[in-house]
């Protein structure tokens, strides 16, 4: 019988979504291992001057990854992220409640969308750091290879360059969840504890077509925060994803705002690059656009744009140091009401701002 997702499935779905990689027998491609662990390095050193603090899990280590290699390491990941979940799917295979095909099914939804998402990944940190699991394969940062070939030879960027912009932002992401100890463990648990509330109940369904119905009749989009998983949610559910939507966009928000300052004139084509990868991203076809929807990946790249947006007002408003009151516990965390209107943080956690703002 086949398991809550067959993950051999999403494997091969992935693959052959992902197709071929024309430059990955280019004989560019064997300057990016040396470049990225060297460009790691440097981004590394640069972030944290920035930032004022750094890593405590020491030297960043880089890997440059083909689509399948970067298929089978997100596949490790979601086994470890979705164990919640898959453990209380089995138990209903087993009881008969919901049909072995089930397995089967999941594990191809799941693998094309990870072989579309392979096809457009530039970089990755995956924090997915497990203790009790070997360290070979775990805080790492992915390049994938044929990506950025591809970008680059296409927009004419400057490797160098380029490799150093995309490094910059995947060091950031690693020096937040290794720099501040407490937030990769939030983070988790947010995550876990979301997951483990999931009634894997085809009930749910139905319900979830209710939702879509009133969400058009009111006008609204049914998918607009965070994709088809939303409209599964219960509202205990939804009020965790907010937390989390309100943290990937103050960390998405800060890696993009860091990535620039920290790299400084060491990438004098940072504003191009940024604006060729958001134009690319506005001119998705009709089904890209419609499978960014349901995978909430549009959710995530508003979240950039959101996430800038309170850095910029907090700056502004409070002073350049103000920002590190958000890493300083859980509890100073802005919510994703507090993200779209950063007043509210700033009179949360800081009284005296209101009278100093108003």
């Amino acid at each position: 019988m086949s398991g809550a997702i067959d993950w051999k499935v999403a494997e091969r779905v992935a693959s052959l979504i992902a197709g071929d990689e024309p430059f990955a027998n280019s004989y560019h491609y064997q300057s990016l291992a040396p470049d990225f662990e060297e460009l790691t390095a440097q981004a590394q050193e640069l972030v944290e001057e920035h930032l004022g603090w750094g890593s405590l899990r020491g030297d960043a280590r880089s890997r440059v990854a083909s689509r399948r290699d970067w298929i089978q390491a997100n596949i490790v990941s979601f086994q470890r992220m979705l164990r919640p979940l898959t453990a209380k799917i089995e138990d209903k295979l087993a009881a008969g409640v919901l049909s072995p095909i089930t397995g089967r099914l999941a594990g191809a939804e799941m693998g094309a969308v990870l072989g579309w998402m392979a096809t457009r990944v530039l970089g990755q940190y995956d924090m997915l750091i497990l203790e009790e699991e070997s360290d070979d394969d775990q805080d790492i940062v992915y390049y994938v290879g044929p990506n950025i070939l591809s970008l680059e030879k296409r927009f004419g960027f400057p490797p160098r360059e380029f490799r150093l912009w995309i490094a910059l932002h995947e060091v950031t992401h690693r020096t937040q969840f290794t720099g501040v100890s407490w937030l990769r463990e939030y983070f988790l648990d947010q995550v876990n504890g979301m997951l483990g509330n999931v009634d894997p109940d085809p009930a749910q369904f139905f319900r979830a077509i209710g939702r879509v119905a009133e969400a058009l009749r009111t006008g609204r989009s049914p998918l607009a925060d965070g994709g088809v998983v939303t409209l599964f949610a219960t509202p205990e559910q939804r009020a965790t994803m907010e937390r989390i939507g309100g943290l990937m966009s103050l960390l998405e928000g800060h890696g993009d705002v860091t990535m620039d300052r920290a790299g400084g004139a060491a990438l004098p084509s940072a504003e191009r690059f940024g604006r060729v990868l958001r134009e690319r991203r506005r001119q998705q076809s009709g089904p890209a656009r419609i499978l960014q929807r349901l995978i909430g990946l549009e959710a995530k790249l508003a979240q950039y744009e959101q996430g800038e947006r309170f850095i910029e007002t907090v700056e502004r408003e409070g002073g350049a140091g103000y920002l590190n009151r958000a890493f300083e516990s859980a509890e100073q965390l802005p919510t994703l009401a507090e993200i779209r209107d950063p007043s509210l943080w700033m009179a949360r956690v800081e009284p005296r701002w209101v009278a100093a703002g108003s």
